[in-house]
């Protein structure tokens, strides 16, 4: 009962209150210890670089999951309000809704006004293309892909990992993914970042592909073009560099009957509507109803828990 609590007020105060200030962010935490620890000169031998990238990722995962964990042990014997309030509080941190859709509908009113220049500056909180020379249209698909990638990075997959293993595999994994985002890319850290990107791509493949059928499903509710967004997302969904990112991209270029492109990487779905700044409100209000969707599936998995153990 306990567990269910917690996932449904972590799911009101996500919705009323967005993100917690930077000051106190878990999240926040983590990229400070992250960016401390990679800035520590190892060596430049690639073999180096990966062991210690590797035993960087493992000790920030257990520096903020096992603390959680034995948190949560302590105040379950302790008290099950207190229990559940830091168990809500703790899950909240570990994913963002709210947060998500502002931060693409920021992007789409600095379009709407021509303020191009904070638009491309902007669309730097959702994804780490370079975004310097991005046309509308482009700045557009960047958006909306981001929106689409992020409902399993920033939403399905926290909430998978806490169905699973409770708060602590939430945090875990809002670790895991952290690392990925600051390190796990090609480039300074190619290396030093491998096993983080490694990490970050196994414990996605399940709530990746999750999230491209939340997206399909959601276009069939809302009568948007859920047939072409699963034919696109079983086509086109290997078209990206990620194994995991292409799977709710396609499934939302279907939806939306859109083609999203990323220049010199990959074009997914097929010319159809144009990518123009509306279009990214068409995305979060798919978003949304995808969401909506996984947080009921959620929650019933919960009362089926506690209906069952009763």
């Amino acid at each position: 009962m306990e567990n269910l609590l917690i996932l449904a007020i972590a799911l009101a105060l996500d919705l009323i209150l967005g993100e917690p200030p930077r000051a106190i962010h878990p999240v926040v935490g983590m990229g400070k210890v992250i960016a401390f620890l990679a800035g520590r000169n190892v060596g430049h031998k690639p073999w180096a670089q990966f062991v210690y990238g590797a035993a960087l990722s493992l000790f920030t995962v257990a520096l903020f999951a096992v603390p959680a964990y034995f948190l949560m042990v302590y105040l379950k014997n302790l008290n099950s309000v207190a229990y559940v309030v830091a168990g809500a509080l703790l899950l909240k941190s570990a994913f963002s809704l709210r947060g998500l859709v502002r931060a693409a509908t920021k992007i789409k009113e600095l379009l709407l006004s021509d303020e191009l220049d904070k638009a491309r500056f902007e669309l730097r909180a959702l994804c780490g293309r370079d975004a310097r020379d991005l046309p509308e249209p482009l700045l557009v698909s960047g958006a909306v892909e981001s929106v689409a990638e992020n409902i399993s990075d920033s939403f399905v997959a926290p909430l998978f990992y806490f169905l699973f293993l409770g708060v602590p595999g939430a945090i875990a994994y809002r670790a895991t993914n952290t690392l990925d985002a600051m390190i796990g890319h090609r480039g300074k850290y190619e290396h030093l970042g491998k096993f983080a990107a490694l990490l970050d791509t196994v414990l996605n493949l399940i709530p990746a592909r999750l999230s491209a059928l939340l997206i399909v499903l959601a276009a069939l509710l809302v009568r948007r073009n859920g047939r072409k967004s699963w034919r696109v997302t079983v086509s086109h969904h290997s078209r990206t560099a990620s194994s995991n990112a292409g799977w709710p991209m396609s499934a939302m270029a279907g939806a939306l009957d859109v083609q999203l492109e990323k220049v010199g990487h990959y074009q997914l779905g097929e010319p159809g509507a144009p990518l123009v700044p509306e279009m990214i409100d068409r995305s979060t209000n798919l978003i949304w109803v995808a969401a909506a969707v996984w947080s009921a599936l959620c929650l019933s998995l919960g009362v089926i828990q506690v209906v069952y153990t009763t």
